[in-house]
């Protein structure tokens, strides 16, 4: 393409922060796309008007620089939740994204922008790929030439449906085979972007690497190895402005790897407002996730009980399957001094725990990308991982010996050996010098947008030359 020609993208995605969000599909929606504007390109968002988009009107602008459109119909989208209520999936849902991806190719005239790339995120927008090749492409010139990205964020949401749901899409029975959206004798509508995308990232290259494997395939693994050539593994990041242990409005103390004491004073508030006593010398050992096993949450019920015997404290803030809220109840009952449990969602308390905690777990089964590692880096808190995705992509383990590494890992999914994880972190907590290299290696990591928005530019830039 002309060096002078801007390159043009529209970035389709379900949920977009802070407009609407459920996971980390939003966080990535949000501050992607700005970081690709800083890198020149001229990108627009579009995602559905949710009954909680009501405030933003039609349009608004991420970080007063990248406009966001919102695709309206209050029968599908005026709705108190974005996927599904408490009796689960709403029964609609191949109807409302179906609708949703039509719109971002329909909606392409009405917003006088032609884009080069048209960026999906997941089976929501995956339809984007099948309807631009197979319906809109060869009946509109316009859209022939325009080249699709569909990014993968967990692979274990595809948007599978009962076959007879297939006329909803608009697609007729020659779509349901094998190497198009048959899955099982389902409609997979993941299966059909993956089919017809020009190219597929996911976020982390070792996740890239996974997805091609019978044990994180979901099924698929098949289809993705056929496309490894056109399968890219780019590291997700994290706003580095928003998380700040210098100048974060949620700290009262701050702090930086030049001036790390703030840090000790927030832990010491911390454990005051979570009813634990107030003692530097103690590793303080935090986690904020959702309560399900895939997050490994299975491991640390094993071990909790064992782990609290030691001289160490617990916070734990979060919500999930019902049989861990009980499990957690009855472990605050049983350490009250050493266990703070917060059953619920409060991102004030998630920056505190990140800010004030010594050590920070994500022992997850598998984990695609995963922010918050990321994010307890930036705060020196130090993460124990399993070695799996992207927590393998940005997590290297300590070494005292050299002094480099920014956190500990564990191979194999089992309790017995997170918990040898754990404590070798809290051993080397004892040791002040050692530990804080490690806090200060840890804060000097780089894991800001910059750098994966790069890595987009290069792929865009290579499709639109194909």
């Amino acid at each position: 393409m002309p060096k002078d020609k801007r390159l043009k993208v529209l970035f389709a995605s379900s949920e977009v922060d802070p407009f609407s969000k459920t996971g980390g599909l939003a966080d990535v929606a949000g501050s992607l796309p700005v970081a690709l504007d800083k890198a020149g390109v001229d990108i627009r968002v579009i995602t559905p008007h949710y009954k909680c988009v009501r405030a933003f009107g039609n349009e608004a602008m991420l970080a007063d620089r990248v406009p966001v459109y919102f695709v309206k119909n209050d029968k599908f989208f005026m709705r108190d939740h974005l996927y599904a209520d408490k009796k689960g999936d709403y029964a609609d849902n191949l109807d409302r994204f179906s609708f949703f991806s039509r719109s971002v190719i329909e909606q392409l005239k009405e917003l006088d922008f032609k884009p080069d790339i048209i960026h999906c995120n997941d089976w929501q927008t995956a339809l984007v790929p099948v309807y631009l090749k197979e319906i809109y492409g060869k009946k509109d010139k316009s859209c022939q030439n325009i080249r699709t990205v569909l990014t993968i964020h967990n692979l274990g949401y595809q948007g599978v449906f009962p076959k007879q749901e297939l006329p909803k899409t608009g697609l007729g029975w020659e779509y349901f085979t094998m190497n198009r959206l048959e899955f099982y004798d389902k409609v997979n509508i993941l299966k059909g972007g993956l089919v017809f995308t020009d190219a597929i990232t996911t976020v982390s290259p070792t996740y890239a690497k996974e997805i091609q494997t019978s044990e994180f395939g979901w099924g698929l693994n098949g289809l993705l190895s056929e496309r490894r050539n056109d399968l890219f593994g780019i590291l997700n990041g994290i706003d580095h402005d928003e998380w700040d242990p210098s100048k974060d409005k949620e700290l009262k103390y701050h702090f930086s790897p030049v001036k790390p004491e703030g840090k000790y004073k927030d832990k010491a508030l911390l454990q005051k407002e979570a009813g634990l006593e107030e003692r530097r010398d103690v590793p303080l050992i935090g986690m904020i996730s959702r309560l399900a096993d895939q997050k490994g949450l299975d491991l640390i019920a094993r071990i909790i009980g064992p782990l609290l015997d030691h001289d160490v404290q617990f916070i734990l803030l979060g919500t999930g399957e019902e049989r861990y809220h009980r499990l957690f109840e009855g472990i605050k009952k049983k350490f009250p001094r050493k266990a703070s449990i917060n059953l619920k969602f409060d991102e004030v308390l998630a920056k505190k725990i990140y800010a004030g905690a010594d050590i920070f777990l994500v022992p997850s089964r598998y984990e695609p990308c995963g922010l918050s590692q990321m994010i307890s880096l930036r705060y020196g808190t130090i993460p124990v991982v399993r070695r799996t995705g992207g927590l393998a992509d940005t997590i290297t383990g300590y070494d005292p010996k050299t002094t480099r590494g920014n956190g500990f890992l564990f191979e194999t999914y089992d309790a017995w050996e997170l918990l040898d994880a754990i404590k070798r972190a809290a051993a080397l907590y004892k040791q002040k010098g050692l530990w804080a290299k490690l806090v200060s290696n840890a804060m000097k990591c780089d894991f800001s947008w910059d750098r994966s928005a790069g890595r987009y530019l290069e792929l865009y830039k290579k499709l639109v030359l194909r």
